[in-house]
């Protein structure tokens, strides 16, 4: 039995009405649906979701390398100083002090331009694995009947050189 939203209220029920397969198939036949399917199903947006997820989980790797392996060295070389540390209060209650907070942007500096140069690496790898392709695809290829004609042609001039000299062949 299928109940609507009005017939629940009026019965005191609150269940929730079933969906039957006619119902269904007419919602997935809309054309709305149609290209929202499609629209899902092309390559380009399933590759740009993997690519945002693995691009998170580079940024937390990025993050990560910078505040935990490069700066606390780079700190130690300077005098012992952690990078998040460094700021300027420039005023403000003495509760809630107004900081330019550089030291921050330092680390957000150099976490850029380790992305920056990662992506470098990659954009450049995919250009090179264009190139090559290319240039395999430009390549021409000789027919196969070509070949073998070629082939036949250069088996008559070998006989025809090892035959009598000015003498005809029959």
């Amino acid at each position: 039995m299928i109940v609507s939203f009005g017939q629940a209220k009026k019965h005191g029920s609150m269940q929730r009405p079933s969906v039957t397969g006619s119902t269904l198939k007419r919602i997935t036949a809309t054309p709305i649906f149609q290209d929202f399917k499609r629209f899902l199903l092309r390559g380009n947006v399933i590759d740009l979701a993997v690519g945002i997820m693995i691009g998170a989980a580079f940024g937390k790797i990025v993050t990560s390398l910078i505040a935990d392996i490069l700066m606390p060295p780079l700190g130690l070389l300077i005098g012992n100083v952690d990078f998040k540390d460094l700021k300027i209060v420039i005023g403000g209650s003495e509760t809630e002090p107004v900081t330019l907070n550089y030291g921050l942007f330092i680390q957000n500096v150099f976490e850029f331009l380790i992305i920056a140069f990662a992506l470098f690496l990659i954009i450049r790898f995919s250009e090179r694995l264009k190139r090559l392709s290319a240039q395999s695809e430009a390549a021409p290829s000789v027919p196969a009947d070509i070949q073998l004609l070629t082939e036949i042609r250069d088996l008559l001039k070998g006989e025809s050189g090892s035959g009598k000299k000015g003498g005809r062949r029959e």
